[in-house]
């Protein structure tokens, strides 16, 4: 029998409220044994091979911390990118400094042409949003290289603009181009399902080997940086099944991975818009028979109702965007319904993507209709993202059996600058409203969706505690949550949206031996700088993992 590995720490916090602390935890085979203390735990010890390892004495251990919407292969993509962005990024081997206007984002852009772009065959940034950044177009990119193939990615990843060598190195004709509803030729503006048909012709760079694996090597880093042991990639494929389900599983699925990822298939190919609901829930069936202990599939799906958030596609209800233009959908509602009942019959855990109220507000009229025909106890239909919603509709999450996976950094970002911009201070200061599920009892989850967000659960968990915009304001006091509503967002009920509540998600006897090492108390210092705590690294299925330094 393998030998017990007791690891004892100035406090562990279990998220078990049956046990909410303790200060040893016993280790074997990767698995929890028993939780508690050096004295409780003697009747183990006395009985078997074991050993105390007391490098966490001056720790706080909690479980692993969980995000359940992260896209792997979107990181991969975007990593190696030129970022241009309005707020400043820290990636592995590099910070990218913030660009905050027209004129500075455009001298970026031109020196990334003159210099470290120069012998690229295409330039890809990403990071462009027009509030802090202006009208960037087709011509404006025609103006700084008329030569070199530019394609600029928004900053929601469901928008690219290119300019005229772009376009043709593309190698589809501008008559088929300028048939589809979502490509606007004359801004170069390929957007919502007419992104696909961009990145069908980029993939051949996107998606280079080299290129790809290297991208997925500082996701990695990244993942682990933010205290993960476990993650979900939140529709699959991105882009191609085959190729990217060699990398992950060449790059992830190794000894010195320390974290697993559940995967949950879109219901609807990217860019594929043939076949019916039918056919998708039979490709989706395929999947179940895939996977590792590192990467998985489960019963979960993915759906999608509205467009982008930070694209401003998302679908509002009146009075609507300030500008008067509006959203998009990503699935006609029609088509939404019918792929909805198609899964629900399956028995499917659905997870949809809305970003609007109006975007809610479909996905859980659907629900209703589907909750009338075939009811379903403990379905856990997920409203993914959350970002602008109404109060009616925290009531109804609640009427209906759902829950929620929100991206709460929407209010650091666009908090303010949608408020001045998009779409007035009432709603943009109310997006993400957390302290409302939390009064109405609904279960949720924080994620990063990276890279719309940093994957760093701790500076998630300090915008929903603190609701802190970029300027330091706080946005909606009323919306904000307890601490220990912000840490169950980042484990264990992280970990019930995925279906994973019996295996990670809190520290008790039976569960995977998953850790996040901190250098200080999330509940004991100044709620404001929950973001600030060290990281000290993870210990996955009782094997510890520093963060390289």
């Amino acid at each position: 029998m393998s030998e017990i590995t007791v690891f004892t720490a100035r406090k562990i916090v279990t998220m078990n409220p049956s046990m909410p602390q303790a200060t040893a935890v016993a280790v074997r085979d990767g698995r929890i044994v028993e939780v508690g203390t050096l004295e409780t735990l003697k009747p183990w010890l006395e009985r078997h091979p074991c050993r105390i390892d007391n490098r966490f004495d001056s720790h706080i251990l909690m479980p692993g911390f969980i995000d359940p919407h992260l896209h792997p292969t979107l990181g991969a993509i975007l990593l190696p990118c030129h970022f241009i962005t309005a707020m400043e990024w820290v990636l592995p081997g590099r910070i990218c400094a913030p660009v905050t206007t027209h004129e500075a984002w455009l001298a970026r852009l031109a020196e990334i042409l003159a210099g470290e772009g120069a012998e690229e065959e295409i330039v890809v940034t990403w990071g462009f949003h027009r509030i802090w950044h202006g009208n960037v177009n087709r011509e404006a990119l025609n103006r700084i290289s008329a030569t070199k193939p530019v394609f600029v990615w928004q900053r929601s990843f469901h928008e690219i603009i290119a300019n005229d060598a772009a376009i043709d190195w593309l190698g589809v004709s501008r008559e088929d181009l300028s048939r589809h509803p979502q490509i606007d030729l004359e801004a170069g503006r390929f957007f919502e399902t007419g992104l696909a048909i961009a990145t069908q012709g980029m993939n051949r760079v996107l998606l280079a080997p080299e290129r790809y694996m290297k991208g997925l090597e500082m996701v990695r880093q990244t993942v682990h940086m933010g205290g993960h042991t476990t993650i979900g990639e939140l529709a699959y494929p991105l882009m191609n099944d085959a190729l990217e389900w060699h990398v992950l599983s060449s790059t992830l699925d190794t000894a010195d991975t320390p974290f697993r990822m559940k995967i949950v298939p879109r219901a609807l190919q990217r860019g594929n818009f043939e076949g019916s609901a039918e056919d998708d829930v039979a490709r989706v069936g395929e999947f179940a028979g895939r996977g590792t202990q590192k990467l998985f599939f489960g019963n979960n799906v993915k759906l999608f109702t509205d467009g982008g958030f930070f694209a401003e596609l998302m679908q509002m209800r009146e009075p609507g965007f300030i500008d008067g233009h509006h959203g998009e959908w990503l699935m006609a509602p029609e088509a939404f319904e019918s792929y909805a009942r198609a899964f629900w019959l399956a028995g499917k855990q659905i997870h949809v993507h809305c970003t609007g109220d109006m975007g809610v507000e479909l996905a859980l009229d659907v629900l209703q209709k589907l909750q009338d025909e075939k009811p379903r106890f403990n379905h856990r239909f997920t409203i993914e993202h959350f970002g602008v919603s109404n109060p009616e509709q925290v009531r109804r999450i609640k009427d209906l059996g759902a829950i929620v996976s929100a991206n709460v950094y929407y209010v650091h970002e666009l908090g303010e600058a949608y408020w001045k911009e998009s779409i007035g201070h009432e709603r943009a200061s109310q997006m993400a409203r957390l302290g409302s599920l939390e009064r109405a009892g609904i279960p949720f989850a924080l994620h990063s969706d990276f890279t719309m967000a940093p994957a760093m659960p701790l500076n998630s968990a300090w915008v929903a505690v603190n609701r802190i915009a970029e300027s330091g304001a706080v946005m909606c006091p009323q919306e904000r949550v307890s601490v220990d509503a912000a840490m169950r967002a980042i484990t264990i009920d992280a970990a019930y949206v995925l279906g994973m509540e019996d295996e990670v998600g809190s520290i008790r006897a039976g569960k995977k031996a998953d850790f996040t090492v901190l250098e200080q108390d999330p509940f004991e210092v100044d709620p404001q700088e929950l973001r600030n705590i060290p990281i000290w690294g993870t210990v996955f299925e009782g094997r510890p993992f520093p963060i390289a330094r």
